[in-house]
């Protein structure tokens, strides 16, 4: 099974961070172009959207200098302390939102003129004798506000946030003759002051007129999250950032790019006037099973420093299949489709295979990091939403131990069992506790799935509505093993008691004289085990005929079978045995039909109705074979 000539000790995929990848080189040499990276490079989009961890931060970092050198990025990531500045930020006569965007308008305009200023200075100088007259005027204005150095982020929305205030950029500084009204509300004037600062931006690139093989400017923002709280003012704030970025790009049209990387959940939760205006802008980033693959497969060359085909990690690395299932399907189909996703999952493979002394990675090892992994997925998921729904760990309880197949009506029936100690722990979310809307919740974040004809389909990335008829939900593979979830229906085992001899061939009869014919009627156990046959095939008949979702019918299917083998001939105490078991298992399985909602049809319905009626008759008939 081992294959000693793979090194696995030296076979990485990499962090759970861009930032780490791109200082080992791992990112750079591992990365897959895809179709997002290859838009926010050519500047076919500026907004990338997507959930955590499917690519955003390394793109963005790879973006500097592209393939050919045509891209230098300024790199603007926000901190906490960042964010509380700007969420407080007000100017009079101005909305929220576009009071926020004046601090992000500055933020640029002193990032590009710190770009001009350099850029004509070590690509301008053989073909200038001296910077044109609007370069100096910035590199007078970012010497006389200290704003020439590499501040951190804080420190340059703290001055913005003073100068806008004060309607103190210095349009003296620039040289530049722009009248304000004294009379002009506080935020007019900023305004004002801002729009002369970006008319010389405008007119130091045009005075440089760069040809075609100078590098363009790209301001990336990435890791908005970090200022974002869930409230109307970090909304203002994200909002802003919008507004700035759209007026950055129209202002200096090729010159200046402006490239926003923000969290799916982040900008589908924001309302504002001008939301349709970046519909164009988007980019939102989706991943494929093939495409996760194809990633994989480049880091794990780059860390062994040689080409590994396919069939070398899908088949020799890894196992070629697992429980049936190709590889790949089996790591996918058990993550969310992101990068790093799979990266942890194929790393906890390894790191497992290591730990027990394998050479590869034995399929032994994929079932226990399986294990692993969906407990840290579940984990996971909790903090990503931590902000928007601090309640959501909570919510597993109504999962665990259960099947992954749920109804509506079961989950509502469940809802209802802890929602007064959720609304008394999260008060402030009283408004969506509720099971419908805790129901959409979980769909949206890729949690539970939706049957759909013959598919299940899942939200998260792809943004789909649940319909208010919609019925049957599963739970996300990746969730089902930290769940202790992973039958359609948590049916239990029938387990027939133990048999101390064999029985082969034993078929026993009673003997009787009625009148004068002697007559012979089957032993107490032969009839015992005939009566629960006979049980069983009423009740496979009523599953034939219920309407019930396909992966239920068939797990029910597969633990009735086993009854079908246990029925043979045995002793009387073994056939007692078994017939209580079989009642208890026909009981259990009502129950939890019942629980899960699977019992509205009236087939369904019906079928309940079957197993608790058998149920009844194989105890009947065990109470006449003791009592015989």
């Amino acid at each position: 099974m081992d294959d000693p000539s793979i090194d696995l000790a030296r076979l990485t995929f990499g962090r759970d961070d861009a930032e780490s990848d791109i200082a080992s080189g791992l990112l750079r040499q591992g990365f897959l172009p895809t179709a997002a990276y290859e838009a926010a490079l050519h500047g076919r989009k500026s907004l990338v959207i997507g959930r955590k961890g499917a690519g955003k931060s390394a793109i963005c970092r790879l973006l500097d200098g592209g393939p050919d050198g045509g891209v230098v990025t300024s790199l603007i990531t926000p901190d906490d302390a960042t964010g509380e500045e700007l969420r407080r930020f007000e100017l009079q006569g101005l909305n929220p939102e576009t009071a926020k965007s004046l601090v992000w308008r500055y933020v640029f305009a002193v990032q590009i003129s710190r770009h001009l200023v350099g850029h004509a200075r070590q690509r301008h100088r053989r073909r200038l004798r001296r910077p044109p007259a609007n370069v100096r005027r910035l590199r007078r204005f970012l010497r006389r506000h200290h704003e020439s150095g590499d501040q951190k982020l804080y420190d340059r929305v703290l001055s913005g946030m003073g100068r806008l205030r004060a309607s103190s950029i210095g349009v003296g500084a620039l040289g530049v003759n722009g009248s304000v009204e004294v009379q002009a509300s506080e935020g007019a004037r900023a305004a004002r002051q801002l729009d002369v600062l970006e008319e010389v931006i405008g007119r130091a690139i045009a005075e440089l007129a760069c040809p075609a093989g100078h590098p363009t400017l790209l301001l990336a923002v990435d890791q908005v999250e970090q200022i974002w709280s869930n409230d109307p003012a970090s909304d203002a704030m994200v909002v802003g950032l919008l507004l700035a970025s759209k007026h950055v790009r129209s202002l200096f049209g090729g010159a200046v790019r402006c490239t926003l990387f923000l969290r799916s959940d982040i900008y589908d939760s924001l309302q504002f006037t001008e939301s349709d205006k970046f519909r164009g802008e988007e980019e939102r980033i989706d991943w494929t099973p093939e495409l996760l693959g194809e990633v994989l497969l480049r880091r794990a060359s780059a860390s062994l420093g040689r080409p590994v085909p396919a069939e070398e990690l899908w088949g020799r690395v890894l196992p070629e299949a697992v429980d049936g299932e190709p590889i790949l399907d089996y790591l996918t189909s058990r993550t969310l489709l992101r990068p790093r996703d799979v990266i942890q999952f194929v790393t906890l493979c390894r790191d497992t295979a290591v730990r027990h002394g394998h050479r590869t990675i034995w399929t032994m090892d994929v079932r226990a990091a399986a294990r692993d992994f969906s407990r840290w997925k579940l984990q996971d998921l909790g903090n990503e939403y931590l902000v928007s729904y601090p309640f959501l760990t909570r919510l597993y309880a109504l999962f665990q131990n259960t099947g992954y197949l749920v109804t509506r009506k079961a989950l509502r029936a469940r809802f209802a069992d802890v929602r007064d100690s959720l609304v008394e722990q999260f008060p402030e979310y009283a408004h969506v506790l509720d099971a419908d809307t805790v129901i959409d919740i979980l769909f949206g974040l890729g949690f539970l799935g939706v049957r759909r004809g013959g598919d299940t389909v899942y939200g998260g990335t792809r943004r789909e509505v649940l319909e208010p008829h919609e019925n049957e939900f599963h739970v996300h593979p990746c969730f089902r093993a930290g769940l202790n979830a992973q039958a359609p229906v948590n049916l239990g085992h029938f387990v027939p008691p133990q048999r101390t001899r064999s029985v082969t061939g034993n078929v026993g009869y009673q003997l009787g004289v009625i009148g004068n014919v002697v007559g012979a009627r089957p032993s107490r156990e032969i009839a015992l085990v005939g009566e629960v046959r006979r049980a069983y095939q009423r009740v496979r008949a009523a599953l034939g005929a219920a309407e019930l979702p396909e992966s239920a019918r068939r797990e029910i299917s597969e633990r009735l079978s086993v009854i079908e083998y246990a029925a043979g001939p045995s002793s009387v105490g073994e056939a007692i045995g078994t017939a209580n078991e079989v009642a208890d298992f026909f009981e259990q399985i009502a129950r939890t039909l019942g629980g899960n909602g699977l019992a509205d049809s009236a087939t369904g319905a019906a079928l309940v109705h079957t197993l608790r009626d058998e149920a009844t008759r194989v105890r009947r008939a065990v109470a006449r074979s003791s009592d015989t």
